[in-house]
């Protein structure tokens, strides 16, 4: 009986794995055409002046997914909104990697409960390690590995940036005929700490330079703009915005609830960032930051990235975004703003990566400064983080 119990056991072995073979060969593709879609398709054609403005710029986006998805960064991809051949033809100089480790099912923009999670299929069947399929934090640590891989794979043609010299370095070779691109690491949700403060130290070895306190659901932490209960910062995060400040690591407040980021307000004293969201303004959405919160947030030294899904600017057309942003400039300064795509985030964007130049064409049509645009695409974020890097030594 025991042989044959064992025959009957690596069958199943046998078939299980084939079946994971199979889905991960054909759901994960399958799953990222649905959701990461484009409006217009590429090439994109732009005039002259947008063009040549837009190849002497550095660009920098706060916030894209890329790393949840089974695809390989360094080759282009016909789906998807980025990789590095894309991101070197948009002439990207710096691009923020978010890890997502848990999304609810039955997702919504209003009010999301914590006790569901549809990752955990998709790690599966993209054969991630085991270890990723219950745990958040190893799908933190796994996406990071993933990250550090294709760093070592491109022969210099992307950068891991986690202080000052690696930022300086990617900067000397942005403009080399390799054309260096810069990625940092970023974590869309503090639910992948599983709860203890000292995962924190985990995530910043593995190279995490910027954390979001919560993402489409309340946490720990405290509350989500898109979760139940929508509230403050609980003890517990309270004690982790401390200690993000102390290790330093960059605070991002993308996705918190009104509440959490009046609390967040009373007790940082560095500047913070939201990288990826809308404005009230344009957008009346509980996702988006109001008016006082744009204030505050620019009032910290801090960055807002605008982005270009239609939930933050109400619209899934190029000029949606240029209201979103005019608006703010207005509001704040111009000074305050950039990029933050959600690109590969499960959302329809009106181009891939390789259409930012029709970016850069609409913002001079609206009539921004040549020194407003060389700003909001990348500039001030290249200025934040020399701050910010500088300051942590």
């Amino acid at each position: 009986m025991k042989p044959r119990r064992s025959v009957v056991i690596g069958v199943i072995l046998v078939a299980l794995v084939a079946v994971l073979s199979i889905l991960a060969w054909q759901l994960p593709p399958r799953v990222e055409r649905l959701f990461n879609r484009v409006i217009d398709k590429p090439p994109y054609a732009v005039s002259a002046r947008a063009r040549t403005s837009h190849d002497g710029l550095f660009v920098a986006d706060l916030h894209a997914d890329t790393l949840l998805w089974d695809r390989d960064l360094l080759e282009r991809a016909e789906y998807g909104h980025l990789d590095l051949p894309r991101l070197r033809q948009a002439n990207v100089g710096l691009q923020v990697f978010s890890a997502v480790t848990k999304v609810p099912k039955d997702l919504n923009y209003e009010a999301n409960a914590a006790d569901t999670d549809s990752i955990t299929l998709l790690t599966m069947a993209q054969l991630w390690p085991p270890p990723t399929w219950g745990s958040l934090l190893e799908r933190a640590l796994y996406q990071a590995h993933k990250l550090r891989r294709f760093v070592d794979r491109s022969q210099g043609g992307l950068m891991l940036v986690t202080d000052a010299p690696s930022l300086e370095r990617m900067l000397s070779r942005h403009d080399s005929p390799d054309q260096t691109v810069g990625a940092l690491l970023a974590l869309e949700g503090a639910h992948a700490l599983e709860g203890k403060l000292e995962n924190l130290d985990r995530l910043y070895d593995a190279g995490y330079r910027m954390i979001g306190l919560v993402h489409l659901f309340d946490n720990r932490v405290g509350g989500s703009g898109q979760g139940t209960d929508k509230a403050g910062l609980t003890a517990f995060g309270r004690a982790l915005v401390q200690r993000i400040e102390a290790k330093p690591m960059i605070l991002d407040l993308a996705h918190s609830s009104d509440r959490l980021i009046d609390d967040v307000l009373t007790i940082v004293t560095g500047p913070l960032i939201s990288s990826h969201t809308g404005v009230r303004g344009t957008c009346d959405h509980r996702r988006n930051l109001s008016d006082e919160h744009l204030q505050a947030i620019s009032s910290s030294g801090g960055i807002i990235g605008i982005g270009f899904f239609e939930h933050a600017v109400c619209g899934t057309r190029v000029e949606d975004i240029v209201k979103a942003l005019r608006y703010s400039a207005d509001l704040v300064g111009a000074e305050y703003l950039a990029l933050g795509s959600d690109f590969d985030g499960a959302v329809t964007t009106p181009f891939d990566v390789t259409g930012l130049p029709r970016l850069t064409e609409a913002l001079q049509a609206a009539g921004f400064s040549e020194v407003e645009i060389v700003g909001i695409m990348g500039g001030n974020v290249l200025r934040f983080l020399r701050r910010f890097f500088a300051g942590s030594d």
